[in-house]
Order: structure tokens, then C-alpha cells, then sequence
């Protein structure tokens, strides 16, 4: 506890960057694979194949062989984010950061994307056949009729899947980014005498995220089924 308390600046700081993390591949995850959803479930045969090989490949590789990819291999085939250099704040979003962030996404999305198809193929046939029936095209029928209730339908599902990648975040610490995991490896090498409370805040930490992350979806989820 003393050694966290002493660095507590630099945990918070470590935090700041997997709350960054989770934010930003959240959000750009949450779009992708909405995307892919509308390309499994379309009309167009070579879309629905090529997102559903999309899906199949990513869910089935390993997260950190994602991130080395990115980090990695990507760069020697010209996969490269070195125009990425900002600071916000404190915390400085360079081509390592990017790499991460962009890894995340890539992996979310596909979860996300069964997530959706699943609230997809909880929509009634006759809304869509009706929506159809009136002459709105498959994008006005997804826009309009089939997203709002489906993104309703999976608001527990996506919940899971957002609380995973915030867990997930962990993973970028093995690729160089000052994030939770990585400022926890480096206070327990620094203070080894203090390593079952440093697991056990840094753990607490992550607790109290993922309840946070429950309670808002928990909440959504209420005021949506109120709504409809």
C-alpha cells in the first residue's frame, strides 16, 4: 500500500492512460463492428462472406498477437503511425499508444459485430419486411426500424464485451504503453516486499471500473426498456 501511495501520481496516471485505451477503442469498436453487422446481415453475398471471415480470423487469434502486429510486424509492411504525436493532458499519444488503441479496436469489433447481429436477429422478419414494404432501402431499413431496437436488445451482451476489453487493456502493457499492468510490473520490481498489496489495489482498481461499467449498462438498459 505504501509503495502505491507513494507513486500515486503515477498510478493515476496509469489508469489515465487504460481509461484513454478503453474510451477510444471503445468507441471506435462499438462503429467498426456496427459496420460489420450491416455487412453480415446484407444483401450484398461478398460482404457478408468477407465480414464473416473478418469475424472468424480475429476471434480466433490471440489478443497480444493483435498488438504485436500492430506494434510490430505492421510497421516492416508500412502499417505505420509515426504521424501520431500529441499530448492531452498529461498523457502523450504517440505511435505505440496508437498501435494499441488500433489493435483494440480491430479485436473488439468483432465481438461487437456478433453482439449486434444477435439484437439484429431479434428484430421481428415483418418490421424489416414492412419498412422494406413502404420503400425504404436496406439502409434506411437498418437505420431507421432494425438498429434502435437491436442496439436495445444487446445492451447486456455489449456490456460484456466492453467490460472485456477494458480488461484487455492489461495486454497493452506488454507492448509499451504506461498503462495500469505495466506501472503494477514495475512498482512490484521496485518494491518487492509490497507485492500482495500492490496486486491488491491495483486489482480493487479494476473492480470498481468494471462495476461502474455494469451499473451505467444496467442502467441503459432500464431507462431503454421504460422507453420502448
Amino acid at each position: 500500500m505504501e509503495a502505491v501511495l507513494d507513486n500515486f501520481d503515477l498510478v493515476v496516471r496509469a489508469f489515465g492512460y487504460t481509461l484513454l485505451l478503453f474510451v477510444i477503442a471503445g468507441v471506435l469498436s462499438l462503429l467498426l463492428g456496427t459496420v460489420l453487422a450491416g455487412m453480415r446481415v446484407g444483401p450484398i453475398g461478398v460482404l457478408a462472406r468477407a465480414a464473416s471471415v473478418y469475424v472468424t480470423i480475429v476471434r480466433n487469434t490471440p489478443l497480444l498477437l493483435v498488438l504485436l502486429f500492430f506494434r510490430i510486424a505492421g510497421p516492416k509492411i508500412g502499417i505505420r503511425f509515426d504521424a501520431v504525436d500529441m499530448t492531452i493532458g498529461e498523457f502523450r499519444i504517440n505511435n505505440v499508444f496508437t498501435a494499441c488503441a488500433v489493435g483494440l479496436t480491430i479485436y473488439t469489433a468483432a465481438f461487437v459485430c456478433e453482439a449486434i447481429r444477435s439484437g439484429v436477429n431479434a428484430v421481428p422478419l415483418g418490421q424489416a419486411e414492412a419498412a422494406r414494404a413502404i420503400g425504404l432501402p436496406f439502409g434506411g431499413v437498418m437505420r431507421e426500424v432494425v438498429l434502435p431496437q437491436a442496439f436495445r436488445a444487446t445492451v447486456p451482451p455489449m456490456a460484456s464485451v466492453q467490460i472485456a476489453m477494458l480488461k484487455n487493456t492489461t495486454v497493452c502493457g506488454t507492448v509499451g504503453v504506461l498503462e495500469a499492468f505495466a506501472r503494477m510490473r514495475s512498482l512490484t520490481n521496485d518494491y518487492p516486499t509490497q507485492r500482495v498489496g500492490i496486486f491488491v489495489c491495483f486489482a480493487a482498481v479494476f473492480v470498481v471500473l468494471v462495476f461502474l461499467v455494469s451499473f451505467g449498462a444496467s442502467r441503459l438498459e432500464r431507462r431503454w426498456r421504460v422507453a420502448s
